[in-house]
């Protein structure tokens, strides 16, 4: 893939590929850290010491589809200074680049003996795109707030991280294919492995790494849970709207493989063209249609390969490898919003048109016309607008994360969940509390312009607030396995005998089965992820 001369530039620097004087100007020396590899020099930002672009395992372009190779050892000191580039993928404005993985620490001590909590943060982007480079998970004010270690990083996504052609007849006795399926989680699990034996330069606790991510990233998060090899690499785990109850299937999957080749114009004989062809051409053919979901681009995740996932992270049950593992299942009240975006600010979704919108976008086989008559019933105050919100939100993107705290409370595991009330201001406050609007909240960045916490000094006041309770549970939560804090009201775990949820607003409040006709509506009908 051709990178502007730009984009190049900023990678070159994240692979120490370009010269830079020794601190020419700064006010005080930059930080260097060592690593197993060598060293690296950052930045001190606020009294945070920032390392950006850290390698943590090799070029996978020579290594395309398969488990990932630890990197070589440098002398002298590596710049730590701009983020590393990402996976190649449809869309980013980020440089891209097969050569992807890196990590980024932000932290207040330099092998000082800390032992602080190690915050883990794991993107989202479904599997396909993403990087761990957002203004909205800049780890500064975390680490201001909790004396924490952040780390964010990138990966392999999408066809280089989750493709999946170990079955295709061509590949049936190449190696090069075996593990095709789930590269992208085996990337990660080698850079919590790093973290394992470096974090302590940095100042941090490698016996006490909190995983949290976001979207894909929670549901990154489900999927190691529920994978050996990442055992014992982290010690809880928070998840952000991880919808994930299975894996994709590995029918299924080599049905997604066998589409994807054909819009590359190769047969399942000709795969192995796969590990040499151009990474455009690869990402050019990412706009396959789905042949299962027919509402998508081309589906890849973490399959079940029995090689390295040998069971679904919550289906039959929740793992009971991990079932002691603390975790926090936390969701936003309108999610679906973030996904009918242009519905939301337009407003024009009328009592005629509703059925049809609804139809689409639950994605559970229910009759749409009952459905919002339940609506209308419970919540004769809704708009159309409001009925589309809330019921795609309960059907689509809810109930995973309800079938997830089942699972667990089944079992009596240490698990808590909260909703997000809150919601954002911007365009009349129509996106409410949308997939995503905790990211900002929980990183205690509100006055990014991403997080979209408003402009008004009212707005952002009360932005700050909730920031603050979500962003201290966290901190809270990575240092004791518990999330409860003087700020919140009494958070008991989630059981089925209560349901008790944590409610993130102006003022915190802990209900018990909040939306319970909504629930047991929805749960009258199976539920699977789509496509899997």
């Amino acid at each position: 893939m051709r990178i502007p001369r730009r984009q190049f530039i900023g990678g070159a620097v994240a692979l120490g590929l370009v010269a830079s004087g020794p601190d020419a100007g700064a006010a005080s020396p930059l930080p260097v850290a060592t690593t197993a590899y060598g060293k690296v020099r950052g930045r001190t930002e606020r009294g945070v010491h920032v390392f950006k672009g850290v390698r943590y395992g090799a070029d996978t372009a020579p290594n395309r589809f398969r488990p990932p190779r630890l990197p070589s050892s440098w002398s002298g000191i590596r710049d730590a200074l701009e983020f590393g580039p990402a996976c190649p993928q449809r869309s980013t404005d980020m440089p891209v680049s097969e050569d992807c993985l890196f990590l980024n620490v932000w932290t207040r001590g330099l092998n000082d003996g800390g032992k602080r909590p190690v915050l883990v943060w794991l993107h989202g982007g479904a599997h396909a795109s993403g990087h761990g480079a957002s203004p909205l998970n800049d780890g500064t004010n975390l680490a201001l707030r909790g004396d924490v270690v952040v780390v964010s990083l990138n990966h392999r996504l999408n066809v280089f991280g989750y493709g999946y052609f170990s079955r295709l007849g061509a590949a049936a006795g190449d190696s090069d294919f075996d593990y095709s399926g789930n590269v992208g989680h085996l990337d990660i699990i080698q850079a919590l492995k790093w973290v394992r034996d470096n974090i302590a330069e940095f100042g941090g606790d490698p016996s006490n790494v909190t995983l949290f991510g976001q979207s894909g990233g929670g549901g990154k998060i489900v999927g190691l849970m529920a994978m050996r090899a990442a055992d014992g690499l982290y010690r809880q785990c928070l998840t952000m709207s991880g919808q994930h109850v299975t894996a994709s299937a590995p029918l299924n999957a080599t049905i997604r493989a066998e589409a994807y080749l054909k819009t590359l114009g190769l047969t399942p004989a000709q795969v192995g063209d796969l590990k040499t062809l151009p990474v455009d051409k690869l990402v050019a053919a990412l706009g396959t249609q789905d042949p299962l979901v027919a509402r998508d681009k081309i589906l890849f995740a973490a399959t079940l390969d029995y090689k390295t996932l040998f069971r679904h992270p919550f289906y039959p049950d929740a793992p009971n490898e991990t079932a002691q593992v603390p975790l926090i299942i936390g969701n936003t009240h309108d999610e679906t919003a973030a996904f009918m975006r242009d519905l939301m600010i337009a407003n024009d979704t009328t009592w005629e048109t509703l059925p049809q919108r609804l139809a689409k976008e639950m994605l559970v086989d229910m009759s749409p016309e009952y459905v919002i008559a339940q609506y209308r019933q419970w919540y004769p105050q809704m708009t159309p607008t409001d009925v589309l919100r809330a019921a795609a939100t309960a059907g689509r993107s809810w109930r995973p994360h309800l079938i997830q705290a089942e699972a667990r409370g089944a079992k009596q595991t240490p698990t808590w969940m909260y909703q997000l009330d809150f919601g954002s201001p911007v365009h009349g406050g129509r996106l409410g509390a949308y997939h995503g609007y905790d990211i900002g909240l929980i990183f205690d960045n509100v006055r990014v312009h991403e997080a979209n916490c408003g402009t008004t000094p009212e707005e952002m006041a009360a932005a700050q607030t909730v920031a603050d309770q979500m962003s201290t549970m966290l901190i809270h939560f990575a240092r004791t396995g518990e999330p409860q804090t003087p700020q919140l009201p009494t958070w008991p775990r989630y059981e089925l005998t209560r349901r008790s949820t944590m409610i993130f607003d102006r003022t915190p409040r802990i209900e018990d089965d909040p939306r319970a006709q909504e629930r047991k509506l929805f749960a009258t009908v199976p539920y699977t992820k789509p496509g899997t």
